[in-house]
This record gives C-alpha cells, structure tokens and sequence, in this order.
C-alpha cells in the first residue's frame, strides 16, 4: 500500500525551489528574507480577501474541462478538491484519496476515499462522484483540457462506496499525479451517470455565490468544509485585471490584498513600499512562442530551426524578466525536473545558422507575422518585438500585431499561425508533454505530430526502469528542441504581491503562483 501522505517516490517532481521574499532589493539581487514575510501568530478566521488575477478568458464556463487561466484554476481550487493534492513544500499527497496503491506493473490503481465528505449542495461523498467526474472529461464527445490525460484510461468502477479503482491500458507510474490537476476536482454525480456542473457545487472550502467568467468570481466560506484548520476567510473575491501596470496599482491602492503574475520590471519598485511584502518561487512555468506545425510557413522544420536560432532568448530574459528567472531551450522541462536533459546543448541566438537553415528550406528570406497580447503574458508584447529585432539579422522580418487581452485564449490560441503563449509548469515530464505535445492533445498548441515522440511518449509512460525512463525523456527533449514548433523563451519564477495583512507559513507552493493557488485555503489576515 502506498500511504497517500508518503507518495512522493511515485512520479515525484523533485523541484529545487526556494520562497524569495523581496525587501528593500534591487530587482536583480538575490533577497534578503524580509523580517514582515511571515505571520507569527496562528491563523484566524475573518475577512474578505480580494485578489488581482492576471488571467481571465470569458468563454469559461462553470465546467473545469474549460478552465485554462489563472481565474479559473484558483477558482477551481477554491470551490472543489482532487483526489490528490501537492501540499505547501510540493509534496503529492491525499486530498480526498486517504491512499492508493499500484498493481506491479502499474495498470491498475485502487484508491481509498475519505468518509464524511459532503458537497456544498449536501450530498455525501462517494465513490460514484469520482467515477461521474472522470467519465465526463474522458468521454467520447469531450472536449476537456484533460482529456488526453485520461486516455488511458479504459475502467473506472466502484468497490463500495469509498473505493475507487482505475484500470489503464499501459501502465503509468504517475498516475496518482494526473489526479492532482485543476480540470479533476470532483463534481457531485447527478445520479444518471453525469455531474452536476449548474450547481457549481463542490466540496472545497468555499462556495460560490457570484460567478461572471472572465470578470469576477465571488465565493463564501463552506461552513462544513472537512479539512481542519483551512479556509480561514470569510470569503474570496477573484477578480480580472489583465494589465500588470493595473494590479500593481490596485494592490499599492488597497483595491485588493494581493495580486500574481506581477511584472518584474516592478518588483524593485514595490519592494520599497513597506505595506507590501513579495513572494517570489522558482517554477516550472514558461513562456513561449507557438509556430503552428501544419500552418504555412512552419510546416518545414528547416523554418522552424530558423526561427530558433533567430531568437536572442537572454536579452528577451533579461529585458522582459530582469533575471528572474532562465532561457528556455524548446521544451516544457525545467531544470528542477529530475528527468531534465543536461546533456543536450542550448540552441543560442545565430543569425548566420538562422539564414543557413532559410536556404535549406529554400528561400533567402521570411516574412511572418507575430500576434501578441499582455493577456498572453506579462512581457509577451516587449519579447514579440525583441525577437523582431533579433531576427531581423537572420533574414527573418517578423510582423509583430498585438491584439486585446480579452478573448486572446478563445479567439487566437490555437488558431493562429504564429501565437505567443504562456505556461505553467506540470509537475512530471509525462503530464508537461501529454498536455502540450501529444498528437491528439487539446492543447497541443503547435499542432506538432511527430511519431518518434509519440512512440516514446507512451512507452516512458510505462517503463518502471528509472535509467531507460530517463533515456527516452531525454530523446523527447531533444525531438522537441530540433523538431517541435515551440519557442520556449524563458522559464519564469512566480511573482505575487500582497499586503503586510495576508500572513502565510514560510513555505509556499511553487506548482503556481499564490501558494500554488491554494492560499485561499492556506493563507489568513494577520
């Protein structure tokens, strides 16, 4: 039996991570811990907490198989729990799993429910809640952000009302990882084999009460929430402030309490506010520009390596990130995963290899269009138009169209030709490839359908061997860094700012910004 709260050996991203607490710092030293970071006392109940989110997308919905930005993530964490969870020092354990446990090679997955769970619309907690949610993102007809997470999935039945097993076609030693994700909070079933989205209803630690996706989301304290000492707000109001300049503004006005996704270009700045205090993690997360695979120009690899070698990521690093962060080498893997290649050499800005691989693809010059957006990243518009800059000595002349933050995820991710986009990190090698780069993934934002990777993709899945587990993870690196469509700029760390009232523990989660979106479980007004 694997205890839930001793899982980490299985899939286990073993991220090196560290909570920067910026005082009175320039942006680019490293920081003192600041003596106002932490709360010394115990936490209390009470409050609003009002918080800037950096994402928003109106075509959300109140179905997780929709969610994609930041609003909705925390939201689903706010409102709903997951089998599994990554606690506050990145470590997998139970939420409403107590346990699991393997079959030898890996195919089948039993796991343990906690009792005396209730939904916020009062119904009990069981095991067919879990089957409903699972079978609604996996279905035939889905169209669910996890769906390809799940397609390994061939049965999932109850033994009781409090066991669940899952049965896979080829075994994954991550799998207690996939439960984790935001798309997976459990959704009560409605009794005919489906899940009660309309309600809105789950079982986390605050309930719904308003809800303008894309706008603003508000959310009360669940009376009944099972889990000890959490949820100590009276209530979360999430709100949409796309423009970074904005946040900082409304968290420097008292508009709100705290706001993520902060510009580094301000964090020198707001560090000499004594009212604030800034959090700062080194993540996973990246940002990147997306060449659609099967869209003219980028249908030649030749164009795509072009492109690559016309980037000068460390000057983007540098002028947009100011260091906080490291270049990107066209892959989804950071450095702190242990399956990370360090063998495989960067692809550096070269414009003389930029034109080589021009006229390999026959023709002496490129004109493409990038679009663009604040709403994609903070600093997605000033790197847009750094690589303009840097390509331009390569042959390549890149159009650079920025358009509204609003409706970017809905209306231009996805579709275009040429888009910039932004990533947050998984915390395994096979949830960051089968999310982004697997060939029937939703979100396979490059469109990229490479056989080689999709053999291996399935078999690293599988193999239980940590060397040759390894070997592949590395080769599928190296296909995405000659091969792939993505631009991977930099990995970014986590920024948020918050008001010397909101108090938290000195450890935070780096799996996302703001205590990996669970401070509004976690985190309390001093």
């Amino acid at each position: 039996m694997t205890e839930a709260s001793k899982s980490t050996s299985i899939g286990n991203f073993a991220l090196s991570r560290r909570t920067l607490l910026i005082g009175a710092a320039s942006a680019a030293a490293i920081p003192m811990i600041s003596s106002r970071a932490f709360a010394q006392d115990a936490p209390r109940k009470g409050g609003i907490m009002r918080v800037a989110m950096g994402q928003a997308n109106t075509a959300e919905a109140l179905d997780p198989g929709t969610y994609s930005t930041s609003l909705s993530i925390a939201f689903a964490f706010c409102r709903g729990n997951n089998l599994a969870e990554y606690n506050k020092n990145d470590e997998l354990v139970g939420e409403l799993a107590e346990s699991w446990e393997a079959s030898p090679d890996a195919k089948v997955w039993t796991f343990k429910l906690r009792k005396g769970v209730k939904f916020h619309n009062g119904k009990s907690f069981v095991a067919d809640d879990v089957i409903a949610t699972f079978n609604h993102h996996r279905r035939a007809d889905s169209t669910s952000g996890a769906k390809a997470l799940l397609a390994d999935i061939t049965d999932v039945r109850a033994d009781g009302d409090h066991v669940v097993i899952f049965e896979l076609v080829n075994g994954n030693a991550d799998f207690p990882n996939v439960t984790a994700g935001f798309h997976l909070i459990i959704l009560p079933s409605d009794g005919k084999g489906g899940v009660d989205i309309a309600s809105g209803a789950g079982t986390g630690g605050y309930k719904m009460t308003s809800f303008d996706p894309g706008v603003r989301i508000e959310l009360v304290r669940n009376p009944e929430y099972w889990k000890e000492n959490a949820a100590h707000f009276d209530g979360v109001h999430l709100i949409a402030v796309l423009d970074a300049a904005a946040r900082n503004n409304a968290v420097v006005s008292g508009q709100v309490d705290a706001a993520e996704r902060n510009d580094t270009a301000t964090i020198g700045m707001l560090s000499q506010n004594s009212q604030l205090t800034i959090d700062e993690t080194p993540s996973a997360a990246h940002n990147n520009f997306a060449m659609a695979c099967t869209m003219a120009p980028f249908t030649d690899p030749n164009i795509r390596l072009a492109m690559k070698y016309g980037v000068d990521r460390e000057d983007i690093l540098r002028k947009t990130q100011f260091g906080h962060g490291y270049v990107g080498n066209d892959h989804p893997i950071a450095k702190s995963n242990k399956y990370f290649n360090t063998e495989l050499a960067q692809t550096a800005y070269d414009p003389d290899k930029a034109r080589h691989y021009l006229r390999q693809a026959g023709v002496e010059s490129l004109d493409v269009e990038l679009i663009t957006s604040e709403g994609a990243a903070a600093g997605a518009v000033q790197a847009a138009e750094l690589f303009s800059s840097s390509a331009a000595a390569g042959g390549i002349n890149i159009s650079v169209k920025r358009v509204p933050s609003d409706g970017y995820y809905s209306d231009v991710w996805l579709k275009s030709p040429f888009a910039a986009s932004d990533w947050g990190g998984r915390p395994t090698a096979d949830l960051a490839f089968t999310v982004g780069y697997a060939k029937d993934a939703p979100w396979n934002e490059t469109h990229w359908q490479n056989p080689k990777f999709n053999e291996l993709l399935v078999a690293a899945r599988t193999e239980l061997d940590e060397e040759r587990r390894r070997g592949m993870y590395w080769e599928m690196q190296e296909l995405c860094n000659r091969d792939g469509g993505a631009i991977v700029l930099n990995f970014q760390n986590w920024i948020s700012v918050r008001t010397n009232k909101v108090a938290h523990d000195a450890a935070v989660s780096a799996q996302w910004p703001l205590d990996g979106y669970k401070a509004f479980e976690r985190w309390w007004f001093a």
